[in-house]
């Protein structure tokens, strides 16, 4: 178990001040501001609010080459405004991507690799949570498409690059954004749990399945590409207020609110909440921090490798499910995924 240096920071978030650490604070601890990174290039999906946007700020701190990632382009613009038109703008790429169609993840993934032949680091940040009954136009539950079958098919399309990219100073790595909402379910036996019929659409149940489908992916990855200098990683932001959660007034979000409130109180609750600028720091430690190279495999939370969450805990704890480093689940997911996505058992069409 390896606990990072940060990890005592997040032990009294309402204390005295807030010594929390945020994504740019990762950086700079890590000495990698400047231009320490501008050999490298690295893909973010869902950069038009919230984290990913932090997420951004922070790398092109470091100087490497960003391509950004949004469905909405006028929004992401918007909402990167003293980004992609400040001094890091020349390497700021922003593309247009729609995770709810597999369809345009094949159409991104094409015009990226032209336009780069080199990616150190890819992170799954895009994601929807908890909306009304749906489904992507390739006919799978909203959550369970977009949260996982178009990461997981976009990696697919990535991974020679990925692969390629690789060096022995630092070696190439995949960030899956999870949530401790995989806590919640263990993976289905039946696989058809995972795309309901609208009348026994549970969007809490859902969510969660697409969340532990990014920490089972991260987890097959590094057993599949860890000896070929590929690497991946899960985590858990931390509970953020950003557009996500102002997005979801669906009876999932009043199930969360009611069930976190009367567990822990209202003025626990917004204490431990953190600011999106504190929500990516885990996301850009497991990009970018040395003390990760040439690991993965785990799943992540306050900037440390996280440890079995304790019996009786609150939504609020720390600590990953017992069912988070389920072998043969990931492997299930992982073959049922190939043929979702239209891709062979050797990630080929």
């Amino acid at each position: 178990m390896s606990q990072s240096r940060y990890a005592q920071l997040y032990l009294d978030p309402h204390g005295p001040g807030d010594a929390r650490p945020t994504a740019l604070d990762i950086v700079r601890e890590n000495k990698l501001e400047g231009t320490s990174m501008d050999s490298k290039v690295a893909l973010v999906t869902g950069c038009s609010s919230g984290l990913g946007i932090e997420t951004a700020r922070a790398l092109a701190a470091t100087g490497i080459t960003l391509y950004l990632t949004a469905r909405n382009i006028p929004k992401a613009q918007e909402a990167l405004a003293g980004l992609i038109d400040g001094p890091h703008a020349a390497r700021i790429h922003l593309m247009q991507l729609d995770l709810n169609s597999l369809e345009g993840v094949r159409h991104f993934a094409q015009p990226f690799q032209q336009q780069s032949q080199q990616l150190n680091v890819l992170i799954s940040n895009a994601g929807i949570r908890q909306p009304p009954a749906g489904k992507t136009t390739d006919g799978f539950e909203q959550q369970f498409g977009t949260n996982h079958l178009a990461h997981f098919l976009l990696f697919h399309l990535l991974v020679p690059t990925l692969l390629s990219s690789s060096t022995p100073v630092f070696h190439s790595r995949v960030v899956m954004v999870s949530s401790q909402a995989h806590r919640q379910f263990p993976f289905p036996t039946d696989l058809a749990e995972l795309s309901p019929a609208p009348s026994a659409y549970n969007p809490v149940k859902a969510y969660s399945y697409s969340k532990l489908a990014n920490v089972y992916t991260a987890n097959e990855i590094e057993r599949r590409f860890g000896s070929r200098g590929l690497h991946a990683w899960s985590l858990h932001p931390g509970g953020i207020r950003t557009q996500l959660n102002k997005a979801r007034l669906t009876w999932g979000w009043v199930y969360d609110t009611v069930m976190v409130v009367t567990k822990l109180g209202i003025r626990n609750t917004q204490h431990n909440l953190m600011s999106a600028e504190q929500g990516a720091a885990t996301t850009v430690w497991a990009a970018i921090a040395r003390d990760l190279e040439g690991r993965g495999g785990k799943y992540l939370e306050r900037c440390t490798e996280a440890e079995p969450v304790r019996e009786g805990y609150t939504p609020l704890d720390p600590g990953h499910a017992p069912w988070a480093y389920d072998v043969a689940a990931a492997g299930r997911l992982w073959d049922a995924s190939l043929e979702m996505v239209g891709l062979a058992k050797d990630g080929q069409r």
